[in-house]
């Protein structure tokens, strides 16, 4: 499925019915959407696991719907409150995934499978809602290269550090070789959505964030953006997918430290394999190529140990406390961040 984990159908959805899968969480890691990365970080899988059942069984106590069915354990499906130890297996239902049609030779896509009259599948979207615009955020890129404050509902340039009064919703696709951010009117229209159905979306949305935001505050930390994703239930019922709430999803910050994978991306952005990234990528759009990994020149370096090492430290710490179970022999979050000895500029 994905390069940090992969999925196991158990049963196939179908045209009313939802199916059954499994996530199989790994320690692999990505950046960059370069898929996996030469090195892993050790119980990253089952961080991820824990960390995004937490959220799913939060939203599921608040009445909101998800694909979550539990975790399982020694072979059975059970819930957090019935673990022994750590699994980096969730189950799922499953919905069905359209992929948008990709015209030849171009990277231009047609929507047309995504009528309203469409149920029980993936929406084709990414959902990012913001907090804060902290260091890093692709909200200043976009910014260089001709977005316009207003356009992200701002009547001011931001600048890194920037906390938003109120969140801003974004939305990207999901599907497409690249994702590409939309406006709300173009996603509207990509995925066949009413304006009820994205009022309905948005609504879940400030829930999912408020709840995280509560729960990152519990352990010291401030929850800066993350994205989300939805699928459509055989009624048509909006239910959030893939997991949210955990460090590859979100951005949360300490004192100004990011406590994410932004960490990794940092490190790598400071290589010459992230200027060969980019540069394939701006050729690859520029000549309309799809596969833009083969116009890279270079492939990516592993991890500073050090840093690797305290990477993991970190996503286990956080996965302890932001569930409030110990579920990790590691320091508390705070003493691994004091004592860091090494963190990339």
């Amino acid at each position: 499925m994905g390069s940090v984990k992969d999925l196991e159908v158990l049963m196939k959805p179908t045209k009313d019915k939802t199916g059954i899968g499994r996530f199989h969480f790994s320690d692999k890691y990505s950046v960059f959407d370069w898929g996996e990365m030469p090195d892993l970080i050790e119980n990253k899988g089952s961080v991820l696991c824990m960390m995004g059942a937490y959220f799913f069984e939060r939203l599921g106590e608040k009445g909101i719907r998800t694909h979550y069915r539990g975790v399982i354990q020694d072979g059975k499906l059970v819930h957090m409150d019935e673990l022994k130890a750590p699994t980096s297996t969730m189950e799922i239902s499953l919905v069905r995934v359209f992929h948008p049609h990709r015209s030849a030779g171009k990277l231009a896509y047609d929507y047309g499978v995504f009528s309203p009259n469409l149920a029980n599948f993936l929406i084709p979207l990414e959902i990012i809602y913001r907090n804060g615009l902290p260091k890093g955020s692709s909200v200043f890129e976009r910014l260089n290269a001709g977005l316009k404050p207003e356009d992200l509902g701002l009547s001011y340039p931001p600048r890194p550090g920037d906390k938003l009064k109120k969140p801003v919703f974004d939305v990207s696709t999901k599907l497409e070789e690249r994702d590409r951010y939309v406006t709300w009117v173009e996603a509207q229209e990509l995925a066949g959505l009413s304006d009820g159905e994205v009022g309905e979306i948005k609504n879940i949305l400030l829930h999912i964030n408020d709840l995280i935001t509560e729960t990152a505050s519990k352990a010291g930390l401030e929850n800066e953006d993350g994205k989300v994703e939805f699928g459509f239930d055989p009624h048509r019922k909006p239910m959030v997918v893939d997991v949210v709430g955990t460090l590859d999803e979100c951005r949360f910050t300490h004192e100004g430290i990011h406590v994410s994978k932004e960490i990794a991306r940092q490190y790598y952005r400071e290589t010459s394999w992230y200027k060969d990234v980019e540069r394939a990528k701006k050729e690859a759009g520029i000549k309309g190529i799809k596969e833009w990994k083969v116009l890279c020149e270079s492939k990516p370096p592993k991890l500073d140990p050090n840093l690797r090492k305290f990477i993991s430290e970190m996503y286990m710490a956080a996965a302890n406390e932001f569930t409030g179970i110990h579920l990790f022999e590691v320091p508390r979050l705070a003493e691994i961040l004091d004592n860091l000895a090494y963190y990339p500029p």
